[in-house]
């Protein structure tokens, strides 16, 4: 757990501190990076989280629902960050959103947005491993021999998923604040959510989340959300479909290392 924490808390601020050090008119790594952790987290939704959910329930038609609305909270969410999660550098408010957008220049409903979807993508790794218990004691599979392995798969997925969105949140408010010093403590807030969605998750509700719908639902939530950005990213780095050997090695690489993990 302490490694967990660790890994999503420190990740968030180490990416965003690289923004001091990156050529902001040069972005092509950072695509590249985008291209593969969205192919790594679709892969991960698709062959870990979403059996994960669909196990854990008697009724796995209802989980469909979860998942929609998790995609439309994501499609919500997207609204008022203007999507930094999936690392839009250059999507900041312009003119007259800066009065709406924030208390004098902070991007107020760009940071809460971001801190209430990284708080659900927190909030769910531990559950991961719920479920394969559960699966295993309703259905006596063999998902127990990777319970730990998918924990350490989501939590990689996420930590991977969170540097382009630190890297463009901090762009966006160090050209809002015009302080990195100031920028960097709102980046703060940002990397404690996942960290705390874990804890909330593992030590506060962990006994409503094992009984009952509450494991369902914010699991199924979570897999929406993560459909929603993950295929946002893999269309975003080709919006023209034009061949891009980069583009398209970094996709094919992020989708078989999740698949290669899951053989582990």
């Amino acid at each position: 757990m302490i490694v967990a924490v660790s890994v999503l808390f420190f990740t968030v601020l180490l990416a965003g501190w690289l923004v001091r050090f990156l050529p902001q008119n040069n972005q092509r790594w950072l695509k590249l990076l985008l291209a593969f952790s969205g192919a790594y987290l679709f892969a991960l939704t698709i062959l870990h989280i979403l059996p994960d959910v669909l196990l854990s329930t008697q009724d796995p038609h209802r989980v469909g629902f979860y998942i929609l609305a998790g995609f439309f909270l994501q499609l919500v969410l997207e609204v008022f960050s203007h999507g930094v999660e999936h690392g839009h550098i250059h999507a900041h408010p312009q003119g007259h959103h800066h009065h709406h957008q924030g208390i004098g220049a902070v991007p107020v409903l760009l940071l809460t947005s971001l801190v209430i979807h990284s708080f659900l993508e927190g909030s769910v790794m531990v559950q991961s491993r719920m479920a394969a218990q559960q699966a295993h004691e309703h259905l006596h599979s063999h998902a127990h021999t990777h319970v730990g392995d998918n924990f350490y798969h989501i939590l990689a997925g996420i930590a991977l998923h969170h540097i382009p969105a630190a890297i463009a949140l901090m762009s966006v408010l160090v050209e809002r604040l015009h302080s990195f010093r100031k920028a960097f403590g709102y980046l703060l807030l940002f990397a404690l959510a996942s960290p705390l969605g874990l804890l909330f998750s593992n030590y506060v509700a962990l006994e409503k989340l094992l009984s009952g719908e509450a494991y369902t639902v914010l699991s199924g939530l979570v897999v929406g959300n993560f459909l929603h950005i993950s295929t946002t990213i893999l269309f975003e780095t080709s919006p023209e479909h034009r061949f891009n050997r980069g583009k398209l090695l970094a996709t094919i690489a992020g989708a078989l290392i999740a698949i290669g993990a899951g053989m582990l």
